[in-house]
Order: structure tokens, then C-alpha cells, then sequence
């Protein structure tokens, strides 16, 4: 046998997702608001889609009446996805429903290692929800005010008004521009001195005239120094105060009767001290440049509704009021492709129709894949709708993917981003998937969310002169059915932001001087 190049041609199957198919799997992990800003990209991109109400069921679009099949007809419509739903298969088309494992992540994706109709029975259900979103009357763009002042600008503002020294003045817009969001100082006058090449006099006059602006407690290298700026302000910087302020270190740890002695003052003034140090900000600077915070809307609506048969049960639907109804203006199509004459704009003019056939196709498919998902997880999850979440149960993506016969990656897409909203509050979808913890029967598990909220309710129970420790948790917490270990509950514990039993202590010990 000859050695040597030779050119040899093999066949080879494999996956490769289209342009539009990519897409698609994108919407999906899209929330509806940002549908809704997807959507009116393409309302600017395609003169062919347009919002509205959908045509009707019955008969076709009169625009077509009298058009030849092949005039209307795109390469889209003409696929075997139009021929599954003509045959009354629709359900069998599922083009989201994609094994990750069978395709090039990175090359088809992009994305790496990430991982219908409105019903009137939601009306009441919505809420303020109804007047954001196109689907609702909500303020017009030109009427959105700009964000708010921010803590530089509202100091530069003031900073003209207080020097007229060129030198001054230069120093301190430099150091206004070291101030963090919250108010604080991020340099050191030593510094400061050395990158303006100004004597140390200068920059402290110059911090002295940060310190003189509103708010009070700007301009502060510390929280110590910040307290002290807004104590002077309000003349409450006596020797007593201060002693007080230069040991925070000792009120964080809950030393009273230390602070007491140093301080040289009995309970009743101690306590007008502590309630006038609690009465400061210490971060200033938050009051600016940061807008109103904005509530989540809900992409899912959950209601509890009873049957005909008076059995139980939910109501589960799409937000209508972040989805707007894309409808093509098919009427606009025929005339234009009426009045196009070369060959060019007539593939271009065919090109956007099948775009927005597509993209109506794939909305729609979307919308249904979410409700899919939904409504298994509303099933899986009903102890938690109906009682609470103590009753919620460990649940995982392949449980409901397998029920709803998806791959988990489709899962996973579906309930990134996305909020529900039912009885008892607004809720991530990610929020249902829960891990489990064995019970003390050893024959059962409960949600991990179910002992946090137990662990809760035991230490906003517990007296503050009997602070529960973790082995006391354990005990408390066995005597419920949770079978956990130290280290797991203090796991828990920390999770949800409670601190350790002497962190508690000190906690309380300061809240009861009053």
C-alpha cells in the first residue's frame, strides 16, 4: 500500500440549529418585558408587522381573496410545521425543545456554559400590573422622567456658592469626585496632596468645605467621622458623645456597661444618646442617584378558581399586560407586492413575511411552552399555593421535564427571568426548585425553603434573655420532623441572613436600651 496525501470524501450527519430555530430558543429564556423590548425591534426592523388585534378564526384575510395560492405562499408557511398544524397536529411540533447535549453550545448559540389570549377571570388578579406594558394605558415615553440627581451633581452644584478661591475650589471638585455612592471618602488627604501637588493645608481646608455640604456626614473617611460631622450639625457633639462615637466598636459588641463607665453617664442618659445615634445616617450619600425601586412584574398569573363540579382548582395564564398582540398586515403585503416590479425587492418584500410568520409562529410557541411548564409546577407545588411554604416540596428541573415530556435545558430556559404571581405574593419560577432534607422518619423529604422558614420563625420566637443556640435549633427543629445536623441548620441559618446566637444576643440586648 502507497504512503501519501490523498483527498477523501465521507459522509457525516450531525445537528446544526438555523438562524431562526437559535433564536427562538433565545426568546424562551426571555421575561415578557423583555419580549416586549424585543418585539418593538422588530416592529422597527419589518414594515410588514404591526400591533393590533388577531384576525379572526373563521374564513381567511380578505386582503388575499382572489390571489393566487403561490403569490401568498412563503418558504416558511410551505414547511412541515404548517403541515402538521393542517393536519391538526400542532402539539406533536416542538421546536424549542432542544437536547443540549446534542448540539455545538458555542457554535449554534452562542450562549456557553448559561445554562395566549388574556382571560377576563385575571382582571382582578392584576393589580397595578394592568398599567405598564403596551397591553395596558401607561404613561407615554416622552413622559418618563430622566433619573434622578446624583451625589456628585447635587455637591458640584453647591461647591460655587461656598469659595470663590480658584486653588479652593479646584480641591474640592477633585475630592467630590472621590466620593463613593455612599458618601464616604475613597482617598486619603496624603494622597490627594500628592496628585494635586497642593500643601497640606490647602486639602484640608478643602475637605472642610466638602464636610460643610448637604448632606450631612459627606465627605466622611469613616463611619465614626461621618456620625461626628451630623452630631456637631445638630449640636449634640458634647465630650459624652463623643466618647460614645469613638467606640462603636465597643456598641457593635454590646459592651453597655463598659460604653457607660467611659462615657461617664447613667441609664437615662445613655439611652437619649443611643436614641439620638441611631437617629444619624450612615451612608448619606444613598439619598441620591438612585431611583424609585421598580416592582417586579409578573409574567404568569396563578388564580385559585372552582369548577363547575365544585372541585378546586387554578386558573393559569400569560401577563397580558407585557404581551403586546403582533399581528402581520397582510393586506399592506399584497399591495406592496403588487407595486414591486424587480425581482430583488420581491424576494426582500417574501423574506420579511417569512420573518414575520416566523416570529408569530415562534411567540406563540413560546407562550404555550411557559404555560406547559407553569402548570406543571403549580401541580407539583399546589401544598405551597393552598397552605404555605411550609408545605413546599423538593423539586427539581428533571421532575418536570420528565412530566411534561421536555428536555431540561427547555425547563431551565422557561423558568429563567420569569416572576408568578398567585395569592400569596410574586415569586421566581426558580424559587419552586428546591433541594430536599430527609425527615426524621427517614422515609420522606421536605424542601429546604420549608426549613428556613421554620428556622425563622423559631428565632422571631425565641426570648431575648434565652437565645437559641444551633444545638438548641436541632433539638427544636427535630421535634417538627427535620432531622438535620449542627452544621446544616447554621447553614440554613446564615442563608437567610440571621446571625449566630451571640450576634442575636447582642442584637437584643441593644434593641432594649431604650
Amino acid at each position: 500500500m502507497a504512503l501519501g496525501p490523498r483527498l477523501d470524501l465521507r459522509q457525516s450527519q450531525s445537528l446544526v440549529m438555523t438562524p431562526q430555530l437559535q433564536q427562538a430558543i433565545k426568546l424562551l429564556a426571555l421575561s415578557n418585558l423583555e419580549i416586549e423590548a424585543f418585539i418593538g425591534e422588530a416592529l422597527d426592523a419589518n414594515p410588514l408587522l404591526e400591533l393590533g388585534e388577531a384576525p379572526s378564526e373563521s374564513g381567511g384575510d380578505p386582503a388575499f381573496e382572489g390571489e393566487p395560492e403561490a403569490l401568498r405562499r412563503t418558504t416558511l408557511e410551505s414547511s412541515p410545521v404548517d403541515q402538521l398544524v393542517s393536519e391538526g397536529r400542532a402539539a406533536d411540533d416542538r421546536p424549542l425543545d432542544i437536547d443540549a447535549s446534542t448540539i455545538d453550545r458555542d457554535r449554534d448559540t452562542g450562549d456557553g456554559d448559561q445554562g395566549g389570549a388574556a382571560k377576563t377571570d385575571f382582571t382582578d388578579s392584576l393589580g397595578d400590573f394592568g398599567a405598564s406594558g403596551s397591553g395596558g394605558e401607561g404613561p407615554d415615553i416622552n413622559e418618563r422622567g430622566s433619573g434622578g440627581e446624583t451625589l456628585a451633581q447635587h455637591l458640584h452644584a453647591q461647591i460655587g456658592a461656598v469659595t470663590s478661591d480658584p486653588a479652593l475650589l479646584f480641591a474640592a471638585r477633585w475630592l467630590i469626585d472621590q466620593i463613593d455612592e455612599a458618601g464616604y471618602l475613597t482617598t486619603t488627604l496624603e494622597d490627594a496632596r500628592e496628585a494635586l501637588g497642593l500643601p497640606q493645608a490647602a486639602m484640608q481646608a478643602a475637605l472642610g468645605l466638602v464636610h460643610s455640604l448637604d448632606p450631612t456626614g459627606v465627605g466622611a473617611r469613616n463611619l465614626a467621622e461621618c456620625i461626628a460631622l451630623q452630631a456637631r450639625e445638630a449640636d449634640r457633639y458634647d465630650p459624652c458623645m463623643a466618647r460614645l462615637i469613638d467606640n462603636l466598636d465597643l456598641l457593635a459588641r454590646g459592651e453597655i456597661a463598659r460604653l457607660k463607665r467611659l462615657c461617664q453617664v447613667d441609664d437615662e442618659d445613655f439611652s437619649d444618646m443611643l436614641r439620638e445615634l441611631r437617629s444619624y445616617d450612615p451612608k448619606p450619600g444613598l439619598r441620591f442617584g438612585s431611583g424609585p425601586a421598580e416592582a417586579v412584574v409578573p409574567d404568569i398569573l396563578v388564580l385559585a378558581v372552582t369548577g363547575e363540579d365544585g372541585v378546586p382548582g387554578w386558573d393559569i395564564a400569560l401577563n397580558p399586560a407585557t404581551l403586546p398582540r403582533l399581528v402581520v398586515n397582510r393586506r399592506y403585503y399584497v399591495e406592496m407586492r403588487h407595486a414591486c416590479v424587480a425581482k430583488d425587492a420581491k424576494a426582500w418584500l417574501g423574506e420579511r413575511l417569512a420573518d414575520a410568520n416566523w416570529l408569530l409562529k415562534a411567540l406563540d410557541q413560546r407562550q404555550k411552552t411557559i404555560l406547559k411548564v407553569a402548570a406543571e409546577i403549580v401541580k407539583q407545588q399546589e401544598g405551597f399555593f393552598r397552605l404555605g411554604v411550609a408545605h413546599l416540596k423538593p423539586l427539581t428541573l428533571r421532575t418536570v421535564a420528565e412530566a411534561i415530556s421536555m428536555h431540561e435545558s427547555t425547563v431551565s430556559r422557561v423558568t429563567s427571568n420569569k416572576y408568578l404571581h398567585c395569592a400569596r405574593g410574586t415569586f421566581e419560577l426558580k424559587y419552586f426548585f428546591t433541594s430536599g432534607v430527609a425527615s426524621s422518619d427517614g422515609e420522606s423529604s421536605v424542601s429546604a425553603e420549608a426549613v428556613k422558614a421554620a428556622i425563622r420563625q423559631l428565632i422571631d420566637a425565641e426570648d431575648p434573655k434565652a437565645v437559641l443556640s444551633d444545638d438548641a435549633l436541632v433539638d427544636l427543629l427535630k421535634g417538627r420532623g427535620f432531622d438535620l445536623a449542627r452544621r446544616t441548620v447554621a447553614k440554613y441559618r446564615e442563608a437567610i441572613g440571621l446571625g449566630s446566637s451571640v450576634q442575636r444576643r447582642r442584637q437584643k440586648t441593644l434593641a432594649g436600651v431604650r
